[in-house]
C-alpha cells in the first residue's frame, strides 16, 4: 500500500511512513466546554465529543478538522454518533487566544443539531456567523468576569 501510494504521490517512503501523531488534548476539550456551554450549544452531546491533536499533517492550511462516524458505522455496530475535533498542533498551538476560540467555534459550527453524524456545510459555518458567536462568548464571560463568578 505504501508503494503504490509513494508512486501516486510523488512523496517518499520516509514522509509516508513517519505519519500522524494524535494524542487527547485536554486542554482544548476544556475550551470547547466552556464554548458550549457559554453559548448554550446543549445539541452538543459532550460526551460523544472528543478532541485529539494531531501532530505531522502536511495540510498546508488546514488548522482544525472535525470528524464524524458514520451512520452507516453507527448501525453497523450499533453505537450512536461520535465527532472528533483534532486540531492541528504545528499551526493551532501557535495562534493567539481569539483565533483558537474562533477556530474552534468553526469547528462546533460544523456539527448539526441532531448530533446524528452529519455535517453543517460553510454556508453556515461562515465567517459572519464565527464572529457573531464569537461576539457573543466574549459577552458571557465577561459578564460571568463582571459578576465575581
Amino acid at each position: 500500500m505504501c508503494r503504490n501510494r509513494t508512486a501516486i504521490s510523488g512523496m517518499s517512503a520516509t514522509a509516508i511512513s513517519m505519519g500522524i501523531k494524535y494524542e487527547h488534548a485536554p486542554d482544548v476539550e476544556k475550551q470547547i466546554h466552556t464554548i458550549a456551554e457559554k453559548l448554550g450549544m446543549r445539541h452538543l452531546q459532550l460526551s460523544r465529543l472528543k478532541v485529539v491533536r494531531s501532530k505531522g499533517s502536511s495540510s498546508p492550511r488546514t488548522i482544525a478538522r472535525c470528524h464524524a462516524l458514520p451512520k452507516i458505522m453507527q448501525q453497523a455496530i450499533g453505537i450512536d454518533a461520535y465527532y472528533v475535533i483534532e486540531v492541528l498542533s504545528e499551526k493551532f498551538d501557535r495562534l493567539e487566544q481569539e483565533e483558537q476560540m474562533k477556530t474552534l467555534i468553526h469547528e462546533i459550527l460544523h456539527i448539526p443539531k441532531s448530533f446524528g453524524g452529519g455535517f453543517r456545510h460553510h454556508d453556515y459555518v461562515c465567517e459572519k456567523n464565527i464572529n457573531a458567536f464569537y461576539k457573543r462568548l466574549q459577552a458571557n464571560l465577561n459578564l460571568k468576569r463582571e459578576m465575581g463568578e
